[in-house]
């Protein structure tokens, strides 16, 4: 697997990481609820997908549409990826885009082989870790400084999906933009969810060129079947597609990300056209572990994404789990979580800035899980001790769920998980040549040390990617055969969304799409979360029994699921909670 490591502890640690036996998870469970609605409240909307040679599924069925396109004309997974999240710039903005950045894990079939990429954001060169401190040194609240150009990163998307290219495509560069310029150019209709997002989010905050764009002249939203246009990001488009990363990181593009940053009307920002110039993605050593016999892979530093899925999956072991959507199984699975996430908020950021310390190490594991208690809540977690952990100040940093996740099988076997992001809904609200910029940087920690004086590992540095929890996912069954390709949107939500999805098609032999619909819950190192549709059910009166505090809210989760059968059928599951779309052949 490629990698990017740094020094021989960073080797070491990844070595752990690759060769760390999870066999010992045994978390099996027939998800069913406790009451006479059971089954009705479990039935998936509608039955999985199904193909016999290739599948994208994608978060809006125009972006899927064009995938497919591309795997038609003998593409590759990644060629499909990168037709489709052209189409999400347009189509779903709020989420995604050249303006942001992402994660792709990218699997070879003809050698079995796991390539891991990061087209993370990164600081500008004049970033220091006051950046988000008010006169009086306290951090600023994120409502006050994620609109303007304070809180844009150097975009990594595009430099990414270059390299991705390069590796592994087969259709030519530019082929794969048409599908989303003849829509920016001829129109699309805005979804109904789009229309919603905009109508809520208000045009006040938007950049003048974003509101005159998402809204009429009266400030109300586009209304759900309005054709929109987007001749501007055809252009830009246009460029990317003929000079490549250049046409983008270089020359006129580039020189007006960093005035549109320079020069908000709120917060502006101090990137300049050196910084875009210096962006380099990166090929990353892949996350894996073991799990039921399977291997996980997922992406590692700066995002935390795969190490706390692991590290959750581990510590929610318990040979009594039970076969059914239990208070016993649900709190174990929120206790690990606690544990997962206290390490992840303390441990885990840029591994070219930071050195992170085991914490998929077995005795560590089994030391941890000791904390574990079947029949009461420990709280609170605290971060633990893992071998040759560095000091580290308590990180309580929030992010926002502006993210989307495609997930592709191409027919020669390969697979694509990209989950990419401008991070809150609409990015900064600044628009450039037609896609919105990131306000990626409000996932730095606001501040640069804790209470006791121990610097916090994701402060924000110069040229520094922020932490992330973008989790794209592959799985391999126990013959090393491809089994699971999957992702979500969600924030720091992924991470549960992901241990869900596993466990249910590893552990309850779930198809794809009841996954991506079973009831979403959490634990964040917080009170319990659960979607609040499944608010009254018997069980969350057993979980406060235990001491659980609930909390309830909307968890639209975004899961893009295939699964590769073992008679090599695929299945693919989009998540009714959002826009999203299975097609294949």
């Amino acid at each position: 697997m490629e990698a990017s490591v740094h020094n021989k502890k960073d080797r070491r640690t990844m070595k752990t990481f690759t060769t760390l036996c999870l066999s010992i998870l045994t978390f099996s469970a027939v998800l069913t609820l406790e009451s006479a609605k059971a089954d009705d409240e479990f039935s998936p909307s509608r039955a999985p997908v199904e193909a016999t040679r290739q599948m994208i599924v994608a978060g809006h069925p125009l972006a899927a549409e064009a995938g497919l396109e591309m795997l038609r004309e003998g593409g590759s997974a990644a060629d499909a990826a990168i037709a489709a999240q052209m189409v999400l710039n347009l189509v779903e903005p709020q989420s995604s885009g050249i303006g942001g950045g992402g994660f792709l894990l990218h699997y070879s079939a003809a050698n079995a082989f796991v390539n891991a990429y990061d087209g993370r954001e990164t600081a500008p060169a004049a970033a220091t870790p006051d950046r988000f401190l008010d006169e009086n040194s306290q951090p600023r609240s994120r409502a006050d400084v994620i609109p303007g150009g304070l809180s844009v990163g150097v975009p990594g998307l595009v430099a990414m999906l270059e390299l991705v290219h390069a590796d592994h495509g087969v259709l030519p560069w530019a082929r794969l933009f048409e599908p989303a310029i003849e829509l920016a150019e001829n129109g699309f209709p805005v979804s109904e969810r789009l229309s919603r997002l905009l109508s809520e989010a208000g045009p006040d905050l938007f950049a003048a060129s974003a509101r005159a764009y998402f809204f009429d002249e009266s400030g109300t939203a586009r209304p759900s079947g309005f054709i929109l246009k987007n001749p501007e990001l055809a252009d830009t488009l246009r460029r990317i597609a003929t000079k490549g990363g250049d046409g983008f990181y270089l020359g006129e593009i580039a020189r007006d990300i960093a005035v549109a940053v320079r020069s908000s009307a709120t917060n502006p920002g101090d990137m300049t056209p050196q910084d875009i110039a210096d962006y380099v993605a990166h090929r990353r050593q892949p996350v894996c572990g073991r799990y039921q016999r399977r291997t996980i892979c997922g992406m590692g530093p700066p995002s935390s994404g795969a190490l706390t899925i692991l590290q959750t999956l581990a510590l929610a072991e318990r040979p009594f789990m039970g076969r059914q959507f239990s208070a016993r199984a649900l709190h174990l699975v929120a206790e690990a979580g606690k544990l997962a996430f206290a390490d992840r908020n303390r441990f885990i950021a840029d591994s070219d800035f930071v050195d992170i310390p085991d914490l998929l190490d077995p005795d560590y594991l089994s030391e941890r899980r000791n904390l574990i208690s079947t029949s009461r809540t420990m709280g609170r977690a605290e971060a633990g001790t893992p071998p040759d952990a560095p000091r580290a100040g308590r990180d309580g940093t929030r992010t926002s769920p502006g993210t989307t996740h495609l997930s592709v099988v191409d027919a020669d076997g390969n697979a694509v998980a990209l989950t990419s992001t401008i991070e809150t809904r609409f990015g900064s609200r600044v628009m450039v040549r037609g896609f919105l910029l990131n306000n990626e940087l409000t996932d730095f920690s606001f501040a640069f040390e804790d209470d006791e004086g121990s610097p916090i590992a994701n402060r924000v540095e110069p040229g520094k990617r922020p932490r992330s929890s973008m989790a794209p996912t592959l799985v391999f069954a126990p013959e090393g055969d491809l089994e699971m390709v999957l992702g979500a949107p969600g924030g720091s939500l992924i991470i549960p969304y992901v241990v869900k999805a596993i466990i249910g098609h590893v552990d309850w032999s779930l198809d794809a799409q009841t996954i991506v619909e079973l009831p979403n819950f959490a634990g964040r190192n917080r009170a319990f979360e659960i979607e609040e549709r499944y608010a009254n059910m018997p069980v969350i009166d057993q979980l406060r029994a235990l001491g659980h505090e609930i909390r309830t809210q909307p968890m639209p989760s975004g899961l893009n699921v295939i699964i590769r059968k073992s008679d090599g059928r695929l299945e693919g599951g989009a998540d009714p909670r959002r826009e999203g779309m299975a097609a294949g052949d």
